[in-house]
C-alpha cells in the first residue's frame, strides 16, 4: 500500500479501510492541511478502531457544533515531520503532535501509540507517513 506519489488524504482514500477516518478529517476541515507540504507522521486508526468506540460516538463528532472536538482528537493522531518505525524501534519517547499534545510512543515491544497497537507501519506518502492503529486516540483529561 506504500504510495510515494499520493498524498496522505488520497492514500487513505485509496486504502479503502480509511472511510470514518477521511470522513471525520472532512468534516473537522483538515484535508487541505493533510494534502499540504508537511511532511507529517499520521496514526490512523483502523475502521474496526473507529467501531470500537460507543455507539454514536462517531456520528456526534462529525456534527458541525463539535468540530472543535474533532479537530483536538484527530490532531492527537498527526506529528509534524516524518517518523518512521525504525526511528523508534527500541525506543520510549513522548512527541508533541499537531494539536500541542504530547503522545507516548513505546517502540521496544513492537510499537504502541498511547497503547494503541501500530498494525501496519511505514505507507509512505508524497508528503509524510500513515502507520494504521487499532484504536482511536483520544485527549487526556
Amino acid at each position: 500500500m506504500t504510495d510515494p506519489v499520493h498524498d496522505i488524504v488520497d492514500t487513505a482514500v485509496a486504502a479503502g479501510s480509511f472511510s470514518t477516518l477521511v470522513a471525520a478529517v472532512t468534516a473537522a476541515g483538515l484535508v487541505d492541511t493533510l494534502k499540504g507540504d508537511g511532511p507529517f507522521t499520521v496514526f490512523a486508526p483502523s475502521g474496526d478502531a473507529f467501531a470500537a468506540l460507543p455507539a454514536g460516538t462517531v456520528d456526534e463528532l462529525v456534527k458541525p457544533e463539535n468540530k472543535g472536538k474533532l479537530t483536538a482528537i484527530l490532531l492527537l493522531h498527526v506529528l509534524p515531520g516524518k517518523v518512521m518505525a525504525a526511528d523508534v524501534a527500541g525506543q520510549v519517547m513522548d512527541p508533541a503532535t499537531a494539536g500541542g499534545q504530547t503522545v507516548h510512543v513505546d517502540g521496544t515491544d513492537g510499537v504502541t501509540v498511547d497503547g494503541a497497537n501500530v498494525v501496519t507501519a511505514d505507507i509512505d506518502c508524497s508528503n509524510g507517513v500513515i502507520h494504521v492503529i487499532d484504536a482511536v486516540l483520544l485527549p487526556k483529561a
